[in-house]
Parts: C-alpha cells; sequence; structure tokens
C-alpha cells in the first residue's frame, strides 16, 4: 500500500552534543541503538516503574533524535524533558514540518515493536494521506497496543507488554523508574498485561471484565469491532469471559506468546 500519515502523532526533535546521553539516564531502552532504519520504541516511567509517556525514537539529521509520540500527549512530555534537562547541553523542540509515516504489511524500516505492524519512519509533513483511523484498525486486527491502551501513569511498565514488544534493556543500566521494572522481569511477576481479545456479541458499555465465576479480571482498553486491548488478569486467560453480553475470548499473537 501507499504510505500513510499518522496525524494523531507528533514529532519533537533533540539535538546537541548531549542528547544521547541525556536521553540515556531517562528512558527504558538503549538509545544509542538508534540507527538510520532502525527505530526504538521506549517509555518514561514514574520512579515507581509506571508508564508516563511511551515513543518512537528514529534518527534525525546531524544527530538528532526525533521522538515519535501521540499528539495528545506531546507537550506534556516536552516539558517533562525540560525538567530534567538542567545544564545538559540538547535543543528540545516541536518540528510540526515532520510526520509520523506506515505502510503495511511492508516496505520501510519496520515498527520497533513488531515488524507485522508494517514499516514506520518519519517523512515531510503532507507528504502522505491522513490514516490514523485505517491504522487504528490495522493494528487492532494485528492485535498490537498502542499508547491510547497503555495511558499515563496507569500501568506498570511491564504491564503494556514493552518487555515483549522490545520497549525496554535489562543491561543498559539505570533510568527513571528501572529498579521496580527490574524486579519485576527477574522475579517473574508480571501478573497483568495488556493482550489483544475477540468479542463475539455486543458488549454495550461495559468496560469491565468478568470471569467464569463473576469476578472482575480485567478493564476494557480500546476496541475496533470484534477486536480489543483488555487489561486482563493473566490467571484468567484460559477463560470463561465476558465483556457485558459478549463472550471474550484471548489472541495469543507471536509478540505475546512469552507471556503465557
Amino acid at each position: 500500500m501507499t504510505p500513510i500519515a499518522l496525524e494523531n502523532r507528533a514529532v519533537l526533535a533533540l539535538s546537541g552534543p548531549d542528547a544521547v546521553a541525556f536521553l540515556q539516564g531517562l528512558v527504558t531502552h538503549d538509545v544509542g541503538l538508534v540507527a538510520a532504519g532502525r527505530s526504538l520504541f521506549t517509555g518514561l516511567l514514574s520512579p515507581q516503574g509506571k508508564a508516563l509517556f511511551d515513543f518512537h525514537l528514529h534518527a534525525g539529521e546531524d544527530g538528532a533524535i526525533l521522538i515519535d509520540v501521540a499528539a495528545d500527549k506531546a507537550d506534556a512530555l516536552q516539558k517533562r524533558l525540560a525538567m530534567y534537562r538542567l545544564r545538559k547541553a540538547v535543543t528540545l523542540a516541536r518540528r510540526d514540518d515532520l510526520a509520523v509515516l506506515t505502510r503495511w504489511p511492508d516496505g520501510g524500516p519496520p515498527d520497533a515493536r513488531t515488524a507485522s505492524l508494517g514499516a514506520r519512519w518519519i517523512g515531510p509533513a503532507g507528504s502522505a494521506p491522513a490514516g490514523a483511523d485505517a491504522y487504528d484498525a490495522h493494528r487492532h486486527a494485528v492485535g498490537v497496543p498502542d499508547s491510547d491502551d497503555i495511558g499515563s501513569d496507569e500501568l506498570l511498565w511491564l504491564e503494556t507488554g514493552a518487555d515483549l514488544l522490545d520497549g525496554v534493556s535489562f543491561t543498559k543500566g539505570c533510568y527513571v523508574g528501572q529498579e521496580n521494572t527490574a524486579r519485576m522481569h527477574h522475579r517473574d511477576k508480571v501478573r497483568r498485561r495488556l493482550v489483544p481479545v475477540t468479542l463475539a456479541g455486543d458488549p454495550g458499555e461495559a468496560t469491565e471484565m468478568k470471569d467464569g465465576e463473576g469476578r472482575a479480571c480485567g478493564r476494557l482498553r480500546s476496541r475496533r469491532g470484534s477486536h480489543a486491548i483488555v487489561h486482563l488478569r493473566l490467571e484468567a486467560a484460559g477463560g470463561p469471559l465476558t465483556l457485558g453480553d459478549a463472550a471474550v475470548t484471548v489472541r495469543r499473537p507471536a509478540w505475546l506468546q512469552d507471556a503465557f
């Protein structure tokens, strides 16, 4: 397919001699891996390890790092990064002349989370038609959480599936929220996760999932038709599950297999 632009994403540019070192001490992945044709999926966490912002990092010109973030979180992220800047030799600016572009099934640098989402890169604004709605339907069909599912200061980083979607490095060293994130990983204590499900029937306005005993076991985060993303207690994944009057089946795409 031809490229489309994600008009619900914004681009921030971080430049200057300290740009990589500055981000390295803040975010969950190894910023030194960003290169032409290789983006990273990463997050900025609270000290307790909850996701405040999730975003993609792309290589820009002259050593700049381009931050691909949900548009409704861009200003807040810019302010948060500015708070950490102190005396670092970095400049942070919004780049409205750039846009996040994508197409699937392939045809360019792969999405850093999983190649099944297709290609994802930064290009000139106005170079492709808007297509955020089509992309949202596509990623629900593939079964991958996104920024709307993750929210801000709601879920622990590993609960978002970041460890399964290459969104964290366990060897890079310290970053904000690293202690709790590493502890959960090494002690295998991720008990809830964002997972894709299929709905059979109409859930109505229901947002709380229930198990076969009628106990709450998860919460709806987003939905496109019969495909949805839920925050689920993993021990309940075998079912039976319901959301309102709809029966729910947990999907297990390749990226999620290790969670079970």
